[in-house]
């Protein structure tokens, strides 16, 4: 049985089709690719993941239950977490206090009151894991404007890992970051699949995408393109047609 498994999804805004009979699944540990050109719905498929939109056709399916119609929190307590591509870190509390408060939201009805009502001392030092194993534990005193965007790339990433999640949605995580830093992140989310934790990447830089991930979906104007192994993927002409117009030579 899929983790995640997304079911004939359709969705339209203004009477104009963002997705349409959208199907993808991701397997329990495992790594998939999503890929495809501006403007093919990727953020809107993201959504509808999370809970921020309501699909008018179609469900969501979780370890087999239906989510369709769950908010946001409740997903994220059945395991679902997502790290977004514009990072927002919290400006007044340094790198540690921010994944100590997801840390502590994970486990509080009000994340408010997270480092408050939850002992700091113990949060802090599940903080301190995660922001080693995201690689930036040096930096676990300073302060998000004090640092360049690869470090802040990675507490995002440490931020959505303190919610325990069985299924980690990136949202281009290798976006502005140069080539050298790119290839270090691709391979840090690759080490992070697995002991009960899937990936969903969503990733414009096909390079790394191609080269970390065993498994890509593909989607073009709404419509789920193609999904299989990579190498299969890469070579179709589905692909190729995709991002050129036109049919492979």
């Amino acid at each position: 049985m899929s983790l995640l498994s997304v079911n004939n999804v359709s969705i339209s805004f203004g009477g104009v089709a963002a997705l349409s009979n959208v199907s993808l699944n991701v397997e329990a540990d495992s790594l998939l690719g999503f890929i495809g050109p501006n403007g093919a719905g990727k953020t809107t498929l993201m959504r509808i993941i999370t809970g921020m939109l309501r699909p008018h056709q179609g469900n969501v399916m979780l370890d087999g239950i239906d989510i369709t119609n769950w908010p946001i929190h409740r997903r994220i307590g059945a395991g679902i977490a997502l790290a977004q591509q514009i990072v927002r870190p919290l400006r007044s509390f340094n790198l540690l206090d921010n994944v100590a408060f997801a840390a502590g939201r994970a486990r509080m009805t009000n994340p408010l009151s997270a480092l408050v009502q939850t002992s700091r001392t113990t949060e802090r030092a599940c903080a301190m894991e995660f922001l080693e194993l995201v690689g930036i534990s040096d930096a676990a005193k300073a302060m998000p404007g004090e640092l360049p965007l690869g470090y802040l790339k990675r507490l995002e990433v440490a931020r959505a890992l303190a919610l325990k999640p069985k299924l980690l949605l990136l949202d281009e995580p290798l976006a502005g970051l140069n080539q050298s830093e790119a290839y270090s992140m691709a391979d840090l989310i690759a080490r992070l699949v697995g002991n009960g934790r899937s990936i969903l990447l969503i990733e414009h830089n096909m390079r790394e995408v191609a080269r970390i991930c065993p498994q890509l979906y593909v989607q073009e104007n709404g419509c789920r393109l193609i999904q299989g192994p990579t190498a299969e993927v890469m070579a179709s002409p589905e692909l190729y047609r995709a991002y050129l117009g036109k049919e492979a030579s």
